[in-house]
């Protein structure tokens, strides 16, 4: 009998997208009054006060938050701003790092007990942040290259031959305008919406084999889904990580690519 055979007989029902489904908190409550809209307050509360316990009353040996603040800030400046706006990097230094530290928490809301919901799993906290994004940069496209400048400068690039333009302009318009912003809230999105889904398999198969189905070959399956939920939560923290950092890093480079059209 093997492992598929036994969870079908068992009715075993993996987890899917209702894990992502939470209804208002209390019954009367604002639809839109769900448990990842009172985290994502929590989380940029949690942001603020951090923020303002290791910048307010700066010292000149840093410690405790001050001394995690700088290293962040430091990562921030170097791997991210420097590398995509150049002497523009501590200009933008207040929005680039509180969205890395943002949707770090927001992500690494996702591994923590009692809370297990990464924020950014649904759709609208990425979209949010990437129409963000997207408005600064034709903003600042447009305010710098002027209006024509801007278009002509993203739909062609100089130095190809003419001919090229027929087929490379409908390609960088589709790409710099509409996908751009897509991509950037859905990389972000899926990564989450997926980790979670996979963490949550992994827990059902541990729980359910260990608790609710307690057999021979059950407890194989069972230890098997405890070792891969916490062999995937590392991972999963890794990602976490990885995907705030990409998310700011396309940020830096939108900004950039308006800010300085040739480079």
């Amino acid at each position: 009998m093997t492992p598929l055979t036994l969870l079908a007989e068992d009715n075993f029902e993996a987890p899917g997208p209702s894990i992502f489904d939470f209804p208002p908190l209390y019954e009367g409550a604002p639809t839109w009054l769900t448990k990842p809209v009172v985290f994502a307050v929590v989380g940029t509360l949690l942001v603020c006060a951090f923020a303002w316990s290791a910048f307010a009353k700066p010292q000149l040996v840093p410690r405790g938050m001050q001394n995690i603040g700088e290293k962040g800030y430091e990562f921030v400046r170097d791997q991210v701003a420097r590398p995509f706006l150049g002497k523009d990097a501590e200009r933008w230094m207040p929005l680039l790092l509180s969205l890395f530290f943002l949707i770090l928490l927001w992500n690494f809301f996702g591994v923590v007990p009692l809370i297990q919901i990464p924020i950014a799993s649904h759709i609208a906290f990425p979209v949010v942040f990437a129409l963000t994004i997207y408005i600064i940069k034709i903003y600042l496209g447009i305010k710098h290259q002027g209006l024509g400048g801007y278009f002509k400068n993203m739909m062609f690039p100089p130095g190809l031959p003419k001919p090229i333009y027929v087929l490379l302009a409908p390609i960088e318009f589709l790409s710099n305008l509409i996908l751009a912003p897509f991509t950037h809230a859905v990389r972000l999105f899926a990564n989450m919406f997926a980790g979670h889904l996979i963490l949550a398999f992994f827990s059902a198969v541990g729980f359910w084999f260990l608790f609710e189905k307690l057999t021979p070959l059950g407890a194989g399956l069972g230890v098997l889904g405890v070792v891969m939920t916490i062999a995937m939560t590392g991972f999963e923290i890794f990602i976490q990580f990885l995907q705030a950092f990409l998310f700011t890093m396309l940020a830096a480079m939108y900004i950039g690519g308006s800010l300085h059209p040739d480079h």
